[in-house]
């Protein structure tokens, strides 16, 4: 049963948002375990996936749970939150972010989090960087995705990807941005991407990481690892 929210009752740089006591925690642990750049881009991912859904038509707005994507997309990357037990040393870092906001809302979301909004969150926060699977989940992990990408590449580029999915028009854009700026937040992008492919390399070999680690960390090396790599050699003929 998709949990409707009946009320919208606050507005963030013109965005309607939901006001939900898991919300606010959600946001209260980013703000506390990332670091500025960090906590003003998953805000930006939210407010752009939000806007988004709020532009829907209203028979396909009421089939959205508001709350399960905003609390997934709030804490879509707790896996960049380094120096905290929420990052493993074996697990892609989407993996740790699922696995990190399914435990935190068990421990702070009460009775309303059965296990199918429980596995819509661990599905949004570990798809984020998939649209090519995310954009034909459910709609709380399709617009998580699609939220996050607005924000960082921008609506235009967005549309590449999600194609008429995205709504959110340049203005609106840059009042998001204007709520939660960004300060360098190129270099942070990319440092947080590098510092995931030296700490732990064996969990970004065959995914979209592999490609920061060639580019920007010394002696990173893919050979023999991928995918590719590994089954190929193996796979009989008869």
């Amino acid at each position: 049963m998709v949990a409707i929210l009946p009320y919208m009752t606050r507005l963030i740089a013109g965005v309607a948002i939901p006001d939900t006591p898991t919300i606010n925690a959600s946001i209260a642990l980013a703000q506390e375990n990332l670091p500025t750049n960090g906590f003003n881009h998953v805000m930006r991912a939210w407010l752009n996936g939000q806007a988004l859904i709020n532009h829907l038509p209203s028979a396909n707005r009421s089939t959205i749970d508001d709350e399960a994507f905003g609390v997934a997309t709030i804490l879509h990357d707790l896996g960049w939150a380094f120096n905290t037990s929420f990052v493993s040393t074996d697990k892609c870092f989407e993996v740790d972010g699922a696995e990190g906001a399914r435990k935190f809302i068990r421990e702070v979301g009460g009775s309303r989090w059965d296990k199918h909004r429980l596995q819509l969150v661990w599905d949004a926060v570990a798809l984020h960087t998939n649209p090519d699977i995310a954009r034909f989940k459910q709609p709380e992990v399709a617009y998580t995705s699609a939220g996050t990408f607005t924000e960082i590449v921008g609506p235009e580029v967005a549309k590449g990807i999600f194609g008429d999915t995205i709504t959110v028009n340049q203005s609106e854009w840059e009042a998001i941005l204007e709520a939660y700026p960004r300060t360098n937040f190129r270099d942070y992008f990319v440092d947080t991407l590098a510092t995931l492919c030296r700490i732990k390399p064996q969990t970004t070999y065959d995914n979209f990481l592999s490609g920061f680690g060639e580019d920007y960390v010394e002696g990173y090396n893919t050979t023999g690892k991928r995918t590719v790599d590994i089954v190929v050699p193996v796979i009989r003929d008869h």
